[in-house]
């Protein structure tokens, strides 16, 4: 009977004993999530990016910090680990393409390349100098073997570092294998920090402006790529809708007196120059720019083609150096500037009486009154001016500006004493990293904006001319200072 005896009855704790397995596989990968989770929200908060996540304003130039309150701290760590580290592949576009075309002269005002670069010309530009500026950088641009690398410190206005880095990534892309290895510090705010004296040592930092009197290196400003919080276009874009717009009306049929339109309480110049509104008294048609209004409005009262039937436009600095002179360069108009103090890397090529009419800011609206009346009461010279400038303008394309960067960077890489290396903090930024950090409005300006390789070689720079440069320098100081304004 034994064959049929029944199995004795497991023990009660057999069931639970093997549960216990399973349990503690369980606690351990809800554990090894935890870290995990842990250590990517931990690798999110301290990586720092290109739109500003992670980053505090420049302390020399504070402004709002940004908020990014729409997202939730999953979708925030989430896109910054994988624009950050996994959209940029292996491959960078090293490869020169053989030119179809051959280059051209540069422009007279590349001349101020060797100028701008002739305080390191004997010393040459060490590490220990570039360590030492870092304190009045934004960020750093490294660029090895056609890869672009950047070591992020302080964070920019809106979309500046953005489209100022796209604008090096399309440098990368019109001239594939070309740009040599470089190191360079970059400040993306509008006032020269480093000062010519005696008791400063030089040392280098790009900015979009300089003056006279500072270190200061200008590189082509942000907008040139196009700026999306106030609706502004690519500058091709843009300068062809200005020009189309300035030929509407004969220059005979524009209104004849002068025309300005921005934010005034940003400077005491623009602050002076509301006391000029009015056209029968000074000449001249002053207006307040409320941005908060036009964003509302959808930018329709700012579109800059609409704003060129006047026979003058005023150009006033604001809290320093202004985006704007170039867009009021291109209408054809006379233009007017008040005395500036900053100097972007064009307008260095601008000549008082030629291409412009200067303004005193001592003696604002009588100046522009003796201005509208010379032209009005000499309307064909004043017409070549508007023509003379506008030809300027036209010539500063997209060919020009990628021609500057190139010479500039070239040129300055010689100077390094030491091997530009990757930092360590540095992460690579490409195209498909910009695309990803993108919003749809952003995405849209860096699409209109793409280059493709050039078919012709960088145009031919002018051998050094720092005496010619101090020439007109002081002829120009010379033209402006004279109380004698017009020809």
């Amino acid at each position: 009977m034994g064959l049929f005896r029944r199995k004795a009855n497991r023990n009660p704790s057999s069931s639970s004993s093997s549960s216990v397995p399973l349990f503690g596989v369980l606690l351990v990968v809800l554990l090894l999530t935890a870290i995990f989770l842990f250590e990517v929200d931990n690798l999110a908060t301290q990586t720092k990016t290109i739109i500003g996540y992670n980053l505090k304003p420049t302390p020399w130039h504070d402004f709002p910090a940004k908020t990014f309150n729409n997202e939730t701290k999953i979708a925030r760590a989430s896109k910054i680990i994988q624009c950050s580290y996994f959209s940029c592949g292996m491959r960078s576009q090293t490869d020169q393409i053989p030119f179809t075309r051959k280059s051209e002269k540069c422009p007279s005002y590349f001349r101020w390349i060797h100028h701008d670069l002739e305080p390191w010309y004997d010393t040459r530009i060490s590490y220990a100098q570039l360590m030492e500026v870092k304190n009045f950088a934004s960020f750093r641009i490294v660029i090895i073997g056609g890869k672009l690398y950047v070591e992020y410190y302080y964070d920019c206005v809106q979309s500046r570092a953005m489209f100022t880095i796209w604008g090096l990534l399309q440098l990368l892309k019109r001239y594939p294998g070309k740009i040599p290895d470089v190191d360079l510090m970059f400040d993306c705010m509008d006032k020269p920090l480093i000062e010519r004296n005696e008791s400063t040592t030089p040392v280098p930092i790009f900015r979009y402006c300089t003056t006279p009197n500072h270190y200061d290196i200008p590189f082509p400003d942000w907008s040139f790529w196009g700026w999306p919080e106030i609706n502004l276009g690519p500058w091709e874009e843009e300068f062809k809708s200005i020009k189309d717009g300035s030929r509407k009306q004969r220059w005979r049929k524009k209104y004849p007196y002068a025309y300005w339109k921005g934010n005034p309480v940003v400077s005491p110049i623009r602050e002076a120059l509301l006391e000029c509104n009015s056209t029968e008294q000074w000449g001249a048609l002053i207006m307040r720019q409320n941005w908060t209004q036009e964003i509302l409005d959808g930018f329709k009262q700012s579109k800059l083609s609409t704003q060129c039937n006047y026979r003058y436009k005023i150009y006033a600095e604001g809290y320093a150096w202004s985006v704007s002179l170039k867009y009021i360069l291109s209408c054809g108009c006379v233009p007017l500037i008040i005395n500036p103090n900053y100097d972007d890397f064009f307008s260095r090529g601008l000549v008082p009486k030629k291409t412009y009419l200067p303004i005193s800011p001592e003696n604002i609206c009588p100046s522009i009154k003796t201005a509208v009346e010379w032209g009005n009461a000499h309307p064909k010279k004043a017409e070549a001016i508007g023509k003379s400038i506008q030809d300027f303008m036209e010539s500063l394309n997209m060919d020009r500006i990628y021609d500057y960067m190139y010479h500039l960077i070239v040129e300055y890489a010689k100077l390094l004493d030491f091997e530009p290396v990757r930092p360590v903090s540095a992460l690579e930024e490409c195209v498909d990293s910009l695309y990803c950090f993108a919003d749809q409005n952003q995405t849209q300006f860096l699409a209109r904006s793409a280059t493709l390789p050039s078919e012709s070689p960088p145009c031919r720079l002018p051998g050094e001319a720092n005496r010619q440069i101090d020439r007109q320098i002081e002829e120009k100081k010379k033209i402006i200072d004279s109380t004698q304004l017009l020809m």
